[in-house]
C-alpha cells in the first residue's frame, strides 16, 4: 500500500498534523511532510532544531494490533531507515542505537518520536512515527555526535527521493512484521545495534543503571543484565557505552 503524501512547507510539528488527521479519520499510511518545523519535539518533550535542508516527515498507520505492541513500529521504522542509508553509504557504517536512533560512524544521523491512541477495547486507533532525518544540516552537541546524511555520503542528498526510498523500504519492513511478527525484525535490528554485549549505563527519569546489554525482547524493550544474574527489562531510557 503506497503512501499517501501530504505535503506542507513550514509548520509546527508533523506529528502534531499526524495526529490532527488520524483524529479526523484519515486513512492508515498517510504521511505528512514538511520542509521545516517551528516546534519540532523529540523524547521526553524536548525542542528539536529542525531547519530547511532536512528531512521531516510522520507515519499515519493503523495496524489491527494490540495498543502494546505499537511501540514496535520503532524498529520497523529504524531498520527502514537504516535500509535507505544503506543506498548512499557502506551499509557496515549504518547502526541502530536504542531505543529511537539511527547513526553513521557512530554518530546520529536520524531519530524518532512514536505516538500512538488506543481504543476501549486496547487495540491500535493509530500510530504516528515522526521521522527526523539530517540530509545536509546537522546540530552540534556536547554531550553527543551527530552527522548529516551528506556529509557521510560525500555527496549532495535529494531530501524527496531519500524520502521515496524510506517510504518504501518502510512498507516492506512493515509488511514483514505485519505478517510474520516482531521476530525477524528484532533480530535485524540487533544486526545494526550498538553495544549488544557490552556494558552500558542506562540513565532513567530517577537514576543511572549499568548492566550488559543482552538484547531486544519481543516487545522491543532492552533486555539488561545485571549483577547477580539479574535480567531487567528497559522500556525507556538513554544510554550509554560504560567508560
Amino acid at each position: 500500500m503506497p503512501f499517501n503524501i501530504q505535503q506542507r512547507g513550514a509548520i509546527a510539528s508533523t506529528n502534531d498534523d499526524a495526529r490532527r488527521l488520524a483524529q479526523c479519520g484519515a486513512p492508515g499510511f498517510t504521511a505528512v511532510w514538511a520542509s521545516e518545523q517551528t516546534a519540532g519535539r523529540g523524547r521526553r518533550g524536548r525542542s528539536w532544531d529542525s531547519p530547511s535542508g532536512n528531512l521531516y516527515v510522520s507515519l499515519l498507520l493503523r495496524p489491527k494490533r494490540p495498543l502494546s505492541q505499537a511501540a514496535q513500529l520503532s524498529l520497523v521504522a529504524a531498520l527502514a531507515l537504516g535500509d535507505a542509508m544503506d543506498e548512499y553509504v557502506n551499509p557496515a557504517r549504518v547502526q541502530n542505537k536504542w531505543p529511537n536512533d539511527v547513526q553513521i560512524d557512530g554518530c546520529k544521523v536520524a531519530g524518532l518520536l512514536l505516538e500512538s491512541s488506543g481504543d476501549k477495547n486496547g487495540n491500535v486507533e493509530w500510530v504516528v512515527i515522526g521521522c527526523g532525518v539530517n540530509i545536509a544540516l546537522h546540530p552540534n552537541f556536547t554531550n553527543y555526535d551527530t552527522t548529516s546524511l551528506n556529509e557521510a555520503a560525500g555527496i549532495e542528498i535529494d531530501i524527496k527521493e531519500f524520502m521515496y526510498t524510506f517510504l518504501d523500504r518502510f512498507e516492506t519492513r512493515y509488511n514483514i512484521w505485519n505478517k510474520l511478527g516482531v521476530e525477524s525484525i528484532c533480530n535485524d535490528w540487533m544486526k545494526r545495534a550498538i553495544n549488544i554485549g557490552q556494558e552500558i549505563v542506562v540513565r532513567l527519569p530517577q537514576n543511572d543503571i549499568k548492566g550488559i546489554f543482552e538484547g531486544l525482547d519481543p516487545s522491543g524493550a532492552l533486555i539488561l543484565a545485571r549483577k547477580g544474574g539479574v535480567r531487567e527489562l528497559i522500556t525507556a531510557g538513554e544510554i550509554f557505552a560504560e567508560q
